[in-house]
Formats: C-alpha cells, sequence, structure tokens
C-alpha cells in the first residue's frame, strides 16, 4: 500500500496543467530525466525490500528501461522516426509483459506489475510533453462539460454497432441481473484515470495527432491509429484474438471520433470508459 500511494503520487502530477508548468523550466536538462526516471525506483524499493522481492536484475531491468523512457527526447534528434520508436517502447513493453520480470508478488494473484505500468505511463506523459514539446492534447483527470458531453455522444453512437457485432462474434454475452452499480462505478473511475487515460493518451493525443500532422487527413490519420490499437488487442487472453482487435478497432474509431470532436483525450476517455464499463458490468466477456 505504501509503495502504490508512493506511485500513484508521481501519476498524479502530469493530470494537473500547474504542475507541468512548474516543471517545464527545468525539462530541458538531464538532471530532470534523471530524477524523471528515479521516480519509478522509488516505489520498487519500497514495496520489495520488505517484502524480501528485491532482486538486483530487476533493479537494474527497471532502470535501464525508466531511464530510457525519461532521457529519450533529451539525447535522441527530435524527429518523427524517433517519436514513433518511442511508442513502440512503450507499446512493446506493455505487450510483452516486461514487468512481470521485475515485480514478483509475495503471493499469487497480486497485481503488482500495475506499479510499474503506472510509472511508466507518468514518464511518458512528463517527458513528451515538457522534453519533446509536444501538446499534452488534454492529458488530465476532470472531463470537462463538453468533454462529457461529446463522450457520451460517441458511446451512444456505439452502442448499436459495437455490442450487437461482439455478441455476434461471440465475444460477449448477456447476463441480466449481473448489474452492480456500486461495482461498476468503481470499474468506471479505474477505466477512466487509468486504463483510458494512458490509452487515449498514446493511441490519439499521440499518435493520431502524429497521423494527422504527417498526412495532412484527419480521416487516415483516424482509421490508421485506430487499427494499430485494435492490434494491440490480438493479445487480449489468448494470441491471436483476431475478433477482439476487431471490435477493439472499431471502438477506437468512436473514441478517435470524440478526440476529434472535442480537442481533447478526455472526451475519448470518456467514451472509452463507458464501454468498457458496461462490458465488464452487464455482459460476460
Amino acid at each position: 500500500m505504501a509503495a502504490f500511494l508512493l506511485e500513484y503520487s508521481f501519476y498524479l502530477v502530469p493530470g494537473f496543467e500547474s504542475a507541468r508548468e512548474w516543471l517545464a523550466a527545468e525539462a530541458a536538462e538531464p538532471v530532470f530525466g534523471l530524477l524523471l526516471g528515479a521516480t519509478a525506483l522509488l516505489p520498487y524499493l519500497v514495496y520489495s525490500v520488505p517484502t524480501h522481492q528485491f532482486g538486483w536484475l530487476a533493479l537494474a531491468r527497471l532502470a535501464a528501461l525508466t531511464f530510457t523512457a525519461s532521457l529519450w527526447f533529451l539525447i535522441l534528434p527530435r524527429s518523427p522516426w524517433f517519436d514513433l520508436l518511442y511508442l513502440l517502447l512503450v507499446a512493446t513493453v506493455i505487450l510483452r509483459r516486461f514487468f512481470d520480470l521485475i515485480y514478483t508478488p509475495p503471493t499469487p494473484g497480486l497485481r503488482i506489475e500495475v506499479l510499474g505500468q503506472l510509472a511508466l505511463i507518468h514518464i511518458a506523459a512528463l517527458a513528451i510533453p515538457l522534453e519533446r514539446r509536444v501538446s499534452s492534447a488534454g492529458f488530465g483527470f476532470l472531463p470537462s462539460r463538453r468533454d462529457w458531453s461529446v463522450g457520451l455522444r460517441y458511446f451512444l453512437l456505439f452502442l448499436p454497432v459495437g455490442f450487437p457485432l461482439a455478441v455476434l462474434l461471440h465475444v460477449i454475452r448477456f447476463t441480466p441481473g449481473g448489474f452492480v452499480w456500486w461495482k461498476a462505478l468503481g470499474t468506471f473511475i479505474a477505466m477512466l484515470w487509468v486504463v483510458s487515460l494512458s490509452e487515449e493518451f498514446f493511441f490519439r493525443g499521440l499518435l493520431q495527432n502524429w497521423l494527422h500532422e504527417w498526412s495532412g487527413s484527419s480521416t487516415a490519420a483516424l482509421l490508421s491509429a485506430s487499427t494499430v490499437f485494435g492490434l494491440c488487442h490480438l493479445w487480449f487472453r489468448t494470441f491471436p484474438n483476431w475478433r477482439m482487435a476487431l471490435l477493439a478497432g472499431i471502438a477506437g474509431c468512436f473514441y478517435g471520433r470524440a478526440f476529434q470532436r472535442a480537442g481533447s483525450i478526455r472526451a475519448g476517455m470518456v467514451t472509452h470508459a463507458l464501454v468498457v464499463t458496461v462490458w465488464k458490468s452487464v455482459f460476460l466477456l
């Protein structure tokens, strides 16, 4: 719990514009990158030492990853190719379950590797806008009234498309009587502030934005980013899960359209979180 509270305090920082502005003056210095990378090591030590799960190799792996992520834009030249390689690095780490090699739970079933995932998110969310000087695309925890309105609209548009298709593909099935409101609320908040926040930042705020700038076509950027988003779901439970990849790609079009309409990833976050909450609360995956 102490490790998670420490990591969550770091995770909250990039979500507030005032905090990003305060750090912006120091972001061009290598010391900033080193300190940013070190913020992932502290929660690992707080967790691993008292529980006797500490390992020098695990610490070295974590340090190699976090310092690479935090110093990337300070060392390498600014180029679209290096920007894409950065996103590829983040995606590979998550999809290949790199953090399972680092965070070993003292008892089976504990999701300790989430510490690493949160650390990678907060490092990237600070390094990219501050060191690379890229727009944060509305990165934050609290959607505005417009974000809620646009996000809800595209969720309602997705309902008659996505859920019947998911049932036809036998990806989900309806479970009447399984809805519990407080579980649904908890799922929505967790999705909105962790999974949706990180995925919408990377896929819509960065990848879709960059593809739009390079191609000059918002439609091509939307379809390309949604395709990549769908392909990343091939690893969902069993590989290759083409059905989930197809559904995720279609859903990504609605998330991306919400982002385009509102000009903020928080609108896409609302749509994304609502879709997943309904899937987990009303249907059985």
